[in-house]
């Protein structure tokens, strides 16, 4: 099964993006366009993340169908001033989309990164490549989201 990892620089505290990733309101924006996704059950997100699985409906551009996620949400203890979440997501495309999130310290901000392992059969390497750019995508939605101190409207 690929891993990518991919990392970026944030120009917010630890503490501060840590709280951002834990909004279920906030994957909306950072997907946005590239992916859609309408919660199924619950029929609404939580306020903040907590453990356990939710379903979502997803589609590429809010247009084509992609069927459904669990999103399986896994706090992690924070290890070496590392705080992580575990998203060991599955569907009904992909076997196994087990996305880990890790927040630290660097100089005067963050270093976030976003690594997942996927297996999807024989469309695994499509999958690998999609999260690559999908992360890539995210990665920039997150910096412009701290660039506008965390509006989720801009």
């Amino acid at each position: 099964m690929p891993t990518i990892e991919l990392t970026t620089h944030l120009d917010a505290d630890q503490a501060t993006v840590r709280a951002q990733v834990m909004r279920p309101a906030v994957l909306p924006h950072v997907s946005a366009p590239l992916l859609r996704f309408r919660p199924i059950e619950p029929s609404v997100l939580p306020d903040i993340w907590q453990g356990g699985d939710c379903r979502l409906g997803m589609s590429l551009f809010g247009i084509v169908p992609l069927g459904w996620q669990i999103v399986g949400i896994e706090p992690q203890p924070m290890r070496d001033g590392i705080w992580s979440i575990r998203d060991n997501g599955r569907g009904r495309l992909i076997r196994t989309w087990d996305h880990w999130i890790e927040v630290a310290p660097e100089s005067e901000g963050t270093r976030y990164t976003d690594r997942v392992t996927v297996d999807a059969g024989v469309l695994t390497p499509f999958v690998a490549l999609f999260a690559r750019i999908f992360y890539a995508h995210r990665q920039r939605r997150w910096r412009r989201l701290v660039a506008n101190d965390f509006h989720l409207d801009r």
